[in-house]
């Protein structure tokens, strides 16, 4: 069976790695336009069972070419090409998941879902860690009651060793990161649908050690179409991004000051961007070359069930992998669109069509993946008022 990787970074890389593993029959192509450079994890396959071809995501003919004779392709390019990627995928007949994280381009890709299904193959897009992985665990609070008031999703990339002032390190794209902390937020509010301001309603959470207190306030992307989905149906539903504590209140004075604007200034005769003038001057600064960060996620579901107050908590640690050097935020994000693209393959998908994680993906089959690639995942259950 060939699975197809479009992107040879850090996801990408990190999805292979999982294929390679754990489909000891499985071929994997990586495609990309620098394939020079791949994860040392991957260097025991290459030649044998890992193969890759230079492809550029702007060249159809060429990514065409790639995805021929793949049965599932996993796209860890920019979001920005999902849409066209997905379409190139349901032409050669292979089933198709990403990495997502924008759901204006979701819903593109939701008109193909006749075409899909037609064609007997599984488009799944936004499989990452968040939207992603906390989407499918919050689905599977909602359907362990028979009612749901509230779900309240938390995630946070965060270093082991924070250093001051912002207590963090590059887990992903910056850029990414920083457009999140400037755009709104999508929530349930009273069961409608409405938007907060990013790095808002700051509010603090204690977790076991050695992670310990962290801060936690709204960001954008994280609910994916969860509040389009459960709108009228479930009272409240917010997505929060996790630090230590401090790092909102830095950032909200550097978004004040106009750092995080991404609209080009004049500069003595030159035109600057700031938001990227700020990447350039801190990414030296939040690099760590050991990569040791660690992966937090919390999720929880309260209503009713057998007409008692009921609370679902599912809680998710992971850390950086020393002996394969993949980070906790790769192996979150890049072993669940592996895990993802092999449901796809083996035809574990609840039907062909286009849908989201929440929607198509089983949620203790999902689960039992995780905890065999030793991603720590913790169910529990109280009672509990659903507010």
């Amino acid at each position: 069976m060939k699975f197809l990787v479009l992107g040879a970074g850090t996801q990408g890389s990190a999805a292979a790695f999982d294929l390679l593993r754990r489909d000891q029959d499985s071929e994997v192509v990586i495609a990309d336009l620098r394939t020079d450079a791949l994860h040392p994890a991957l260097r025991p396959w290459l030649g044998n069972r890992l193969t890759t071809v230079r492809a550029n995501a702007t060249c159809e003919w060429e990514i065409a070419a790639a995805m021929d004779g793949a049965a599932a392709v996993l796209c860890a390019f920019p979001y920005y090409f999902n849409h066209d990627m997905t379409r190139l995928a349901l032409d050669a007949g292979a089933h198709f998941t990403d990495l997502g994280g924008n759901t204006a381009i979701v819903e593109r890709q939701r008109e193909l879902d006749g075409s899909a299904r037609e064609a007997g193959l599984s488009i799944v897009p936004d499989v990452g860690l968040a939207p992603g992985m906390v989407n499918i665990l919050a689905q599977g609070g909602i359907d362990r009651l028979d009612a749901t008031d509230s779900v309240r999703l938390w995630v946070g990339g965060l270093p082991q060793h924070p250093r001051p002032p912002l207590n963090y390190q590059i887990v992903y794209s910056l850029e990414g990161m920083l457009d999140y902390y400037v755009t709104p937020a999508e929530i349930l509010k009273d069961g409608r649908r409405t938007t907060v301001e990013a790095l808002s309603e700051l509010e603090t959470l204690d977790f076991p050690d050695p992670v310990g207190r962290l801060e936690a306030f709204h960001t954008g992307g994280g609910t994916s179409s969860l509040p389009a989905r459960y709108e009228g149906r479930v009272r409240s539903l917010e997505y929060k991004t996790l630090r230590y504590p401090g790092h909102a209140h830095i950032m909200r004075a550097i978004r004040a000051l106009g750092l995080l604007s991404d609209t080009e200034v004049d500069h003595r005769g030159a035109q600057v961007n700031p938001r990227r003038f700020f990447i350039q001057q801190v990414t030296p600064l939040l690099t760590n070359e050991d990569g040791d960060d660690l992966v937090v996620a919390r999720v929880e579901a309260a209503g009713e069930r057998g007409g008692r107050p009921v609370r679902i908590r599912y809680d998710v640690i992971d850390y950086h992998d020393s002996a394969t050097g993949i980070t906790a935020m790769a192996r979150t994000t890049g072993f669940s669109l592996a895990i993802v693209a092999r449901m796809q393959a083996r035809g574990e998908v609840a039907a062909p069509g286009v849908g989201t994680p929440d929607e198509v993906i089983p949620p203790d089959a999902f689960v039992a993946e995780l905890r065999r690639r030793n991603i720590r995942v913790d169910v529990s259950e109280s009672d509990g008022d659903a507010g």
